[in-house]
């Protein structure tokens, strides 16, 4: 039965990621065919879209239920853990941007009041949209993909990664097709040849923070709290102008994921949290 549940569940695994995967480049596909703007337009949609839409139905149809979804709060339901993920990405990006001035990799304009308010307007208005399009990404990669892997007993840490690259390897039709170039020059002044690798490290290191906290809260809604957070925060600082690095730099000392200061933070993190749930474990089963 173990070996028959096994053989379904990586059928299915193989075919969400072969749709996800996959796309962004029918939606690439679809643009070109209806003749519209890739930017904002039905390919874009259908990118987002289709990752969770296969989980949904391999969940309901092809024998993987609903029991690991994470749909739930978790057996524990903790504040400490919501607090954990609203605070991190803030935390994390301050810390670069610290070492940055530091190091003269980063360059803030003149902080006035107004400023700030600019910043914090700009924080606000991307919650929403960044809470609706992290509810398609999210529980497509935690509440499926992740603990679907998980449960043909991988190594906890492996696990992570294959999530990472599947996840990394999902962004990269944005990235070509989906972002205007304008926005994509504001972000990095990196070639794209060598911004996917650099964008491929941050995202699995950033798998390795999210695949623990949906481990040690059995929940996807911390982690939709943590990416929207991220998303809000993180793109008018990278976008807005607030800060601005030095040609090159962003390769040691950008806040956003695919810098070497913000991949080792989240190896840390993430270790971290691997070590703290080993021990959590260890201390339930001597006490039981």
């Amino acid at each position: 039965m173990q070996s028959h549940t096994n053989t379904t569940t990586i059928r299915n695994l193989l075919i969400f990621s072969a749709v996800a995967l996959s796309a962004g480049w029918i939606g690439w596909g679809l643009d070109h065919l209806t003749g519209s703007s890739h930017i904002l337009g039905p390919g874009q949609l259908l990118w987002l879209v289709m990752p969770l839409l296969t989980a949904v139905l391999l969940r309901t149809f092809a024998g993987d239920g609903w029991e690991d979804s994470g749909l739930g709060t978790g057996p524990k339901p903790n504040a400490l853990w919501y607090a954990f993920c609203f605070f991190i990405f803030p935390v994390s990006a301050a810390l670069v941007v610290v070492i940055g001035l530091l190091t003269r990799s980063t360059i803030m304009p003149y902080f006035s009041t107004a400023t700030a308010r600019s910043f914090l307007n700009a924080v606000l208005a991307g919650l929403l949209p960044s809470l609706i399009k992290n509810v398609f990404e999210e529980f497509a990669w935690r509440g499926y993909l992740a603990p679907r892997i998980t449960s043909l007993g991988i190594n906890d840490l492996a696990g992570h990664a294959l999530v990472g690259v599947v996840w990394a390897a999902w962004h990269v039709p944005y990235y070509l097709f989906f972002l205007d170039r304008a926005t994509f020059a504001s972000y990095t002044s990196l070639s794209l040849a060598a911004f996917f690798p650099m964008m491929f490290a941050g995202v699995i290191a950033i798998s390795f923070v999210y695949g623990e906290i949906r481990l040690l809260t059995q929940s996807v809604w911390p982690l939709l709290l943590l990416h929207t957070i991220s998303n809000a925060v993180g793109t008018p600082l990278l976008l807005g102008g607030f800060i601005r690095m030095s040609p090159g730099a962003e390769v040691f000392a950008s806040p956003g994921p695919g810098s070497v200061l913000s991949i080792i933070i989240y190896c840390v993190i993430g270790t971290s949290l691997y070590r703290f749930r080993k021990r959590t474990v260890s201390v339930k089963y001597c006490v039981s």
